[in-house]
């Protein structure tokens, strides 16, 4: 697409060095940096900005006001032997940042869909593979490393330099810290760290800022207490857990025993004691 310096469309301004197609979708007062590529059927909502050298794939859906910096890859082939070239998306919500380099492919199979919500912060070389599922408000640190078919919840908050295996699901609220292999389901509301990784204690500063009640983390600390501090087994603590009225009467503790029924990988473990 060729375009005289900065033309304006609508209040959109691109770059003369950038390769718009005609046929992607550009909304109202978007900026496209030099040397962006935006393939054909992207699709790009109002007031977002697109840094230099960025790609902007075909299977691109990218939501208002987000930034997008200096050489991403949004919607790429996904990094999949059984992708045959079938049409699928990357799919962004509003307000997002996409920080320098990281890679956003979308997904595989006819129809496949990568999702990452509004307000997330995505910082630089991060990878989110084919088919994963990233919620509202999340923070993945630079380096995070996701394989294919990964969830995270909302308001999770992932440490830098940390590889995620295929199909774990991490919960909402919790906090995993840097440099971890993350192999097993993250429970929400929790901290995770060391190596391998293991439950650290409850998320209560976390949980604390963004308004959470005290007599809901007091229950989720007891709740906790029982899954990883007791001599029970996690069946057990489940079951010790639902025979607690004060306990079931507490959402965000059905929202524990719901991800743990759900759980296909298993759930982290906690700290070993000395016997």
């Amino acid at each position: 697409m060729s375009l005289p310096a900065h033309t304006t469309i609508m209040s959109t301004k691109i770059n003369p060095r950038a390769e718009v197609s005609p046929k992607a979708v550009i909304g109202t007062n978007v900026s496209i940096g030099p040397f962006a590529i935006i393939e054909d059927g992207a699709v790009i909502d109002d007031y977002t900005d697109i840094g230099g050298n960025a790609y902007i794939g075909t299977g691109a859906r990218i939501g208002k006001e987000c930034r997008i910096h200096h050489g991403a890859i949004i919607g790429h082939q996904p990094q999949d032997l059984k992708y045959a070239d079938e049409p699928t998306t990357c799919e962004i919500g509003d307000r997002t940042i996409v920080r320098e380099y990281a890679t956003l492919h979308r997904g595989t199979g006819d129809g496949g869909r990568t999702i990452i919500g509004s307000d997330c912060f995505i910082m630089g070389y991060v990878h989110i593979a084919h088919d994963c599922i990233i919620g509202n408000h999340v923070i993945l640190a630079n380096a995070v490393m996701m394989a294919g078919h990964c969830i995270v919840e909302d308001f999770a908050n992932i440490g830098g330099i940390t590889p995620i295996h295929q199909f774990v699901h991490i919960g909402q609220h919790c906090m995993v810290g840097g440099g971890s292999r993350v192999r097993k389901d993250v429970p929400p509301y929790i901290l995770a760290g060391s190596e391998p990784l293991i439950y650290e204690g409850l998320n209560v500063v976390g949980l604390r800022r963004r308004g959470f009640p005290s007599s809901v983390i007091e229950a989720l600390e007891n709740a906790y207490t029982l899954i990883y501090s007791s001599k029970l087994n996690v069946s057990q603590a489940v079951g010790k857990i639902k025979e607690d009225p004060a306990l079931m009467s507490v959402v965000e503790v059905q929202s524990v025993l719901s991800f743990i029924s759900q759980s296909e990988r298993g759930i982290i473990s906690g700290r070993r004691h000395p016997h």
